[in-house]
C-alpha cells in the first residue's frame, strides 16, 4: 500500500541498542534514531504539527508564507510541509550554523537569511528579533515561533512518547535528551511520566547555556551565557515550552566532548548522528554510575551526520578548535631533532647524491631548483641504476631522477600521510610556516605508530 505524501513517513523511527560505546555501562543502552524521519531529524514531527495546528486555528490560511528561526532542523520539517501544502517560507538561522543546513533549506525552496550568534536575543539582529519583524511586515504569513509555541512539546507527547513507550515494552527507565527549545524532552518526558511517574529524565545541557543554571536555581542569569559551538541545543534565555517538573536532571557537556563522541558514534556503532547525539550519549556516559543493570535508557538521537560533514565530521576543523588529538606533518617535524632538509640540483651528479646518502643516512632526497619540487632520487632507485650502469655515477641527477614528492599541507594527519607513501612514492613534502620545506617518509610512519 501506498503513501499519499512524504509528510506521511514522519514517526516511528527505530529504536536501536548500542553495544560497543556503552559496553561498560551497568545498563541496556537504546538509542532513538530520528533521523530516519524524510527530513532527517526529529523537528519533522514538531514542524509538521505547528502547521497543522496553525491551520486548524486559522492563523496558517492558503498561500501564506511561514517564517521561523531555526538552526536549520526546523527548518527542513517545516520546508517539507510547506511543499506538500503550497506554503511559502522564509527561515532565520545564526552564522554559527553549517553551511550544509542553509543549503539544504534553499534545495527545498526556502529563503534562507542569516543573522549574528553573538547578540542577546532581543538585539534586532538577532534570529530571533528578524523572524519576529517579518512576520509583522509580510502579509498572510505565520510566524511558527517554536520555542513558544506548545505544538512542539504536544508532537511528541503524541508521537515520540508513545513510540518509546511501545518499543520498550513500558520497560524504559531513564530518558536522555539535548535540551534546546524543550520541545522534544518536555512532551517526550510528559507523555512518559503519565505512563511511569518513576522513570527518570536527563536533560543533556551545553557550557554556555543558561538552561543547567535556570533547572537548579529557577534563576535567569545571563552571567552564564557565552558563545559555544555545539548545534542544536543549549539556549541564551528559557523557551515556553519547558516543564520543569517532568525533568530530573540537567547535565552540561563540552563541545570537544559532544564532536568527539558523535565522530566515535559513527566509527564504532555505524550512527551517522548529528553534535546532539554524541552529546547527548556523552551525557549519559558521564551520569553511567547511576545505572544499574536493570535499567533501560533511551537516548534520542535527533538528527542525521550529512548536517555536519564540514564540522564534526571534517579534520581540519576538528583540529583547528583543538578537538581531535591527531598527530600531524607539524607534530612529527616538532618531535624529531631540527635538521635543514637534504637536496640535490639536477646538475649534481649521482655520485654526489649517494655521498649524501652515505652521510646523513638517508634513503630519500627531493630534486630542487630554486626552491621549486621538481624530482626525487631514491636509494633503491639508483642502486638499480648504478648497478645496471656503473657510468652512470658522472651523469647529472637530471638523468636519473623520478617524479617530484607530493607536497601537503603541514598540519595534514599522519594517517593520510601514511596513505600516501607506497613503493612507487617513497616520501611527501610540506612547506612549515616560513616557507621551508620538510620531508615525511615511511621510518616517519613507523616512528608515530610506536609512540
Amino acid at each position: 500500500m501506498w503513501l499519499n505524501n512524504i509528510l506521511e513517513t514522519i514517526g516511528n523511527t527505530p529504536l536501536i541498542k548500542l553495544n560497543k560505546i556503552t559496553k561498560d555501562i551497568p545498563a541496556t543502552v537504546l538509542a532513538k534514531v530520528d533521523y530516519f524521519n524524510p527530513g532527517n531529524s526529529i523537528k519533522d514531527r514538531m514542524a509538521l504539527k505547528m502547521v497543522e495546528v496553525a491551520e486548524k486555528e486559522g492563523k496558517l490560511k492558503p498561500g501564506g508564507t511561514i517564517i521561523e528561526c531555526t538552526s536549520g532542523n526546523t527548518g527542513m520539517g517545516l520546508a517539507l510541509a510547506a511543499c506538500v501544502k503550497g506554503y511559502k517560507c522564509i527561515f532565520t538561522t545564526t552564522d554559527k550554523q553549517s553551511k550544509e543546513k542553509m543549503d539544504i533549506l534553499k534545495a527545498v525552496g526556502a529563503e534562507v537569511i542569516v543573522c549574528p550568534t553573538n547578540v542577546e536575543p532581543d538585539d534586532p539582529r538577532s534570529y530571533y528579533s528578524v523572524a519576529r519583524r517579518l512576520a509583522k511586515e509580510i502579509p498572510n504569513s505565520f510566524h511558527c515561533n517554536q520555542y513558544d509555541n506548545l505544538a512542539n512539546r504536544l508532537a511528541h507527547y503524541e508521537s515520540t512518547g508513545p513510540e518509546i513507550w511501545e518499543q520498550t515494552e513500558g520497560k524504559i527507565t531513564q530518558l536522555v535528551c539535548t535540551a534546546g527549545t524543550g520541545g522534544t524532552v518536555t512532551g517526550t518526558a510528559q507523555y512518559l511520566k503519565e505512563k511511569n511517574p518513576n522513570i527518570q529524565v536527563w536533560a543533556i545541557d551545553v557550557y554556555g547555556s543558561l538552561l543547567t543554571n535556570y533547572f537548579k536555581t529557577g534563576e535567569i542569569d545571563m552571567s552564564y551565557v557565552h558563545p559555544y559551538i555545539s548545534e542544536g541545543f543549549g539556549e541564551d534565555f528559557v523557551p515556553e515550552n519547558y516543564d520543569l517538573s517532568v525533568l530530573d536532571h540537567f547535565e552540561q557537556v563540552t563541545d570537544k566532548d559532544g564532536a568527539v563522541m558523535a565522530r566515535r558514534l559513527a566509527k564504532e556503532e555505524g550512527l551517522f548522528c548529528g553534535y546532539s547525539a554524541g552529546s547527548c550519549l556523552q551525557g549519559l556516559m558521564q551520569l553511567k554510575d547511576r545505572l544499574k543493570p536493570t535499567d533501560v535508557v533511551v537516548c534520542i538521537f535527533h538528527d542525521h551526520g550529512s548536517r555536519y560533514v564540514a564540522k564534526i565530521y571534517n579534520d581540519q576543523w576538528m583540529m583547528e578548535r583543538g578537538f581531535l588529538d591527531v598527530k600531524t606533518f607539524k607534530d612529527i617535524v616538532n618531535a624529531r631533532p631540527m635538521q635543514k632538509l637534504i637536496t640535490v640540483s639536477p646538475e649534481h651528479t649521482v655520485a654526489q647524491a649517494v655521498d649524501l646518502m652515505k652521510k646523513y643516512d638517508i634513503e630519500h632526497i627531493p630534486v630542487m631548483r630554486e626552491q621549486n619540487n621538481v624530482g626525487s632520487i631514491s636509494e633503491v632507485g639508483l642502486f638499480m641504476k648504478v648497478f645496471n650502469n656503473p657510468e652512470i655515477r658522472n651523469e647529472p641527477v637530471s638523468s636519473v631522477m623520478e617524479h617530484a614528492y607530493p607536497v601537503v599541507d603541514y598540519d595534514t594527519p599522519v594517517e593520510r600521510l601514511g596513505s600516501l607513501i607506497n613503493k612507487e612514492n617513497g616520501a611527501v613534502l610540506a612547506k612549515d610556516e616560513t616557507g621551508n620545506f620538510h620531508i615525511f617518509t615511511k621510518y616517519d610512519v613507523i616512528q608515530s605508530l610506536a609512540k
